[in-house]
């Protein structure tokens, strides 16, 4: 495993990885990193306080790359070494020749999440070996909990940012929806299909547009990937589970905007709420993931609450700081804890 400089500049690094799926496929993969000892400062006494509790790892959104330095920043400061994996098809991976964000299964994900876990507890072997927590954006939190649930015992926590749970509307609507496409997804899965074309997230966020985030969109288009036959119905299939239960037994924090804002033509609101999910039944199936769930709602959120205005995402930062001290940090051992302090 060699790391390299990453295109976030001091103190990321990335290295590219392969995975061989169950279908006999190689797919490639990009990881990335952030260790915690280059956010922790010394203390008053000049004491280095080397708080080192565990390792996250980071899926993004459909369409998307991880870009977020802020939130590596804040778990490193938490005291976890953070990871963020962009997918196959996706990001730092992408290639002219292949279709943007495609996948046949959401399982083919598997092998490359594996294979990040792999080598992030090499990278982590000379540190304490901690939790491993799992953090999924959007699509990314949707193959998260899917693979959480296909892997129990592997990592100890759950915590997702706006996941797409379910469709639009409700069950009946994915159904029906699912009917219609299912033929085309066997017979042609690659298939382009004419969906009207939004690109009012990436407004939202990108200092391009009226956003504060500088995004590559080399690594994340405007309009978003086309959508592809066999990819929704991939995706049909990760909201039937999801609908019929996970059973997740480790704790689950999802966090969501309190509003949606849909449509065909941008609305003001849309600086404020989420412009892609309907929030509601995405919060009615997080109840679905298992026994241990927490929902957090972010007034002023937008689809990625960590993307949101400062004062927003402040607080979507303290909500998540408070569950980390309430469910990942009173895990720890007593020892460690004290030595904390």
């Amino acid at each position: 495993m060699e790391w390299s400089a990453d295109i976030l500049g001091e103190d990321f690094q990335s290295c590219g990885l392969d995975a061989t799926g169950t279908d006999g496929v190689i797919r490639h993969a990009t990881l990335i990193r952030h260790r915690s000892e280059q956010e922790n400062q010394p203390a008053d006494d000049g004491r280095a306080t080397r708080k080192q509790h565990g390792a996250v790892l980071f899926l993004h959104g459909w369409s998307d790359y991880f870009f977020n330095t802020e939130l590596a920043t804040f778990w490193a400061r938490q005291g976890y070494d953070f990871y963020a994996l962009d997918m196959h098809n996706h990001g730092r991976n992408l290639q002219p020749d292949t279709p943007g964000g495609y996948v046949a299964k959401l399982t083919d994900y598997d092998a490359e999440i594996d294979r990040a876990i792999e080598l992030i507890q090499q990278d982590r072997a000379g540190s304490p070996t901690g939790s491993l927590t799992l953090m999924g954006h959007s699509t990314g939190g949707l193959v998260a909990a899917l693979w959480a649930s296909h892997h129990p015992g592997v990592i100890q926590y759950l915590v997702l940012n706006s996941p797409w749970l379910e469709m639009h509307g409700n069950s009946l609507v994915r159904r029906a929806a699912q009917a219609m496409v299912a033929p085309l997804a066997k017979l042609r899965p690659e298939t382009v299909l004419r969906l009207p074309e939004r690109g009012f997230y990436f407004r939202s966020i990108s200092s391009s547009a009226e956003g504060e985030w500088l995004l590559d969109e080399n690594y994340r288009p405007p309009l978003a990937f086309p959508v592809r036959a066999g990819w929704l119905s991939a995706v049909f299939a990760g909201h039937s589970q999801v609908a019929r239960g996970l059973k997740l037994e480790i704790p689950v924090l999802v966090l969501t905007s309190s509003a949606s804002a849909n449509g065909m033509v941008w609305q003001e609101s849309m600086r404020r709420s989420d412009a892609v999910l309907d929030v509601g039944v995405i919060a009615l199936r997080a109840m679905a993931l298992g026994r241990t769930v927490t929902l957090e709602r972010i007034d002023g959120g937008l689809h990625d609450v960590f993307l949101s205005a400062p004062a927003v995402r402040k607080d979507a930062y303290a909500r998540l700081a408070r569950w980390i001290n309430g469910f990942m940090n009173s895990d720890l051992p007593e020892e460690r804890q004290e030595g904390d302090k």
